[in-house]
């Protein structure tokens, strides 16, 4: 059997020849106008009189349709039956037949009859049409876990031939196991149009994860392509098997915060009231599944529970921890010392972790916490101590003021780099800070004041020798010193070359080496008196001297003029 299927506009032709009957299969689609092919166009023999199509009705009983002279233009249409109105015959033979309907459905003839010849060219009509989308009707409300449930019906209508079904999961056919999954699928026709719908029913037996799971069915036809139902979805009931206790409230927990507890369970539907246990104490919550804690303290740290209603059993804990974090310092504010007094700082804390501290002075971060066992000026300042764990943060802080008596640690003076004034140097320390006063006009040119120590700077131009003092003073007291400054003048006609910081030298060196010319002129002395004290104690004991002749004889002399 050899088959040709051509598409020509709105209907198709299939031609099926069966080798001895010449018979041919035409498909054509329904409602549409049907075009039956005389030996496919090969019609129109020499002296060619007239074509005539016939069919073979219900009952087996031949049956005109019409006939065309060659001669005329028009066919006469000889049919009486309903063929009457939808029939024609298009110009190279074929038979039209209008408002295709699955009554069509029989074998058609066509006879060629010329001057020397008569030919019947046999045609089988069949009308295919294409189904209706799928839909899935009488769906499930919800599906049980584990047990086969029957999930809904898949419905197409009017189609001819009738359709096949195929359910889907998550686009991946399901096959009848005839245990979890059961498949049952039913033909039925119209019985005005003779058209066939399919019907398809699904038991399906469900799991916990098909509650995301989407089904479809898809409807094959020939006339293709296949067609999809809308996706469906179904809640998947199940009993509880797990129970969650969940704290919601931002970590970590401070005193003063408000902490919820969230219960959940893995059932569906999910159960809508709980049992929390508080530290040992039952409270129901109903229609809902939370439990907040107000304004919670230190003392509500522990251990808390969620269960549900009928099953104490099936519970969940989780421990809630809350942070705290005291912290005292010794001293604070404003602390007023004297310099060379003791100050000891004391900090205690208390955490519900490990706590980190830091201490700064006037924002300069410092190692480790301060020591003062002998204040000093230079440990005035803001201190500030930051105490801290996670989520909580402590700062607390002292100002230290060292106050003493004003001192001066130096007073000096040298010639200025122009060799036209003398410029006093006055330094001190003290606090507050303290003023200074010289007993002689100058320039203040300037002063300077850090931890405590002031540095005083003073120009002048001496026409004579000055004895120039700096007093130092403030609330605690006084201090002054005083040094000699020579004439520039004087200077100048005298020892030009020199300054009176070089006359102090030369007169220092002077001094120094007088000193040593008198130490050892006394050595030389005290030498002297001992080697003559020990030689005449020799002679008079008349021991025996070591020695040569020459050299006592000379010892002697000496003696004896030593004693003149």
């Amino acid at each position: 059997m050899h088959s040709v299927i051509c598409l020509f506009g709105a209907f198709i032709v299939a031609a099926v020849f069966h080798p001895g009957s010449c018979v041919q299969t035409v498909i054509g689609l329904y409602g549409e106008t049907i075009e039956v092919p005389c030996n496919n166009g090969n019609n129109k023999p020499d002296g060619l009189i007239f074509t005539k199509w016939k069919y073979v009705k219900d009952d087996g009983s031949p049956g005109d349709l019409l006939v065309k002279q060659a001669l005329k233009d028009e066919a006469t249409v000889s049919a009486t039956d309903g063929y009457k109105s939808r029939v024609s015959i298009a110009a190279n033979s074929s038979l039209m037949i209008t408002q295709g309907s699955l009554a069509d459905q029989r074998v058609f003839t066509c006879m060629v009859v010329s001057l020397t010849n008569l030919d019947e060219y046999s045609v089988e009509v069949k009308v295919y049409k294409k189904p209706s989308a799928p839909v899935i009707k009488n769906k499930a409300k919800e599906l049980e876990n584990g047990k086969l449930t029957q999930l809904g019906e898949c419905v197409v209508e009017n189609a001819n031939p009738p359709a096949d079904l195929i359910w889907m999961k998550n686009n991946q056919p399901l096959v009848d196991d005839g245990k979890t999954i059961i498949i049952t699928s039913t033909i039925t026709k119209e019985p005005g149009t003779g058209l066939s719908s399919t019907s398809s029913s699904l038991q399906y037996t469900a799991r916990k994860e098909d509650v995301e799971s989407k089904f479809t069915c898809t409807a094959k036809h020939v006339t293709g392509p296949d067609q999809l139902s809308a996706p469906e979805t179904f809640p998947i009931h199940y009993p509880t098997e797990k129970v969650n206790l969940q704290v919601v409230s931002q970590s970590p927990i401070r005193e003063g915060d408000d902490v919820t507890l969230k219960c959940q369970a893995d059932g569906n539907p999910p159960p809508t009231s709980f049992n929390f246990n508080i530290k040992g104490k039952k409270v129901t919550v109903t229609d809902k599944d939370v439990y907040t804690l107000t304004s919670v303290t230190r003392a509500d740290s522990g251990v808390y529970k969620c269960s549900l209603l009928d099953n104490a059993a099936m519970e969940s804990t989780q421990n809630v921890t809350v942070s705290f974090l005291d912290v005292s310092l010794t001293p604070t504010g404003k602390v007023l010392k004297k310099h060379g007094e003791n100050l000891v700082v004391a900090l205690d804390k208390n955490a519900s972790a490990e706590a980190k501290v830091t201490w700064t002075k006037d924002n300069r971060k410092l190692d480790k916490q301060p020591d003062f066992s002998t204040v000093t000026y230079s440990d005035a300042g803001l201190y500030v101590c930051e105490v801290s764990i996670e989520g909580i943060k402590r700062s607390l802080s002292f100002e230290l003021t060292v106050e003493g008596h004003p001192k001066i640690t130096s007073l000096t003076k040298h010639r200025s780099s122009d060799s036209k004034h003398k410029v006093l140097m006055c330094e001190a320390e003290g606090s507050p800070k303290p003023e200074v006063q010289w007993n002689v006009n100058g320039t203040n040119d300037e002063t300077s004041y850090v931890n405590g120590k002031a540095t005083y700077k003073l120009t002048v131009v001496p026409s004579k020798n000055l004895t120039v003092s700096c007093q130092v003073t403030n609330k605690l007291g006084t201090d002054t010193r005083e040094i000699s400054v020579f004439s520039l003048f004087e200077e100048d006609t005298k020892k030009p070359e020199k300054n009176e910081d070089g006359a102090e030298q030369a007169k220092v060196i002077v001094g120094v080496v007088v000193g040593l010319l008198l130490a050892a002129a006394l050595v030389g002395l005290i030498y002297w008196l001992y080697i003559k004290k020990t030689r005449q104690g020799s002679w008079k004991t008349g021991e025996k001297e070591t020695g040569t002749s020459e050299e006592s004889k000379k010892l002697e002399e000496n003696n004896h003029k030593a004693d003149v």
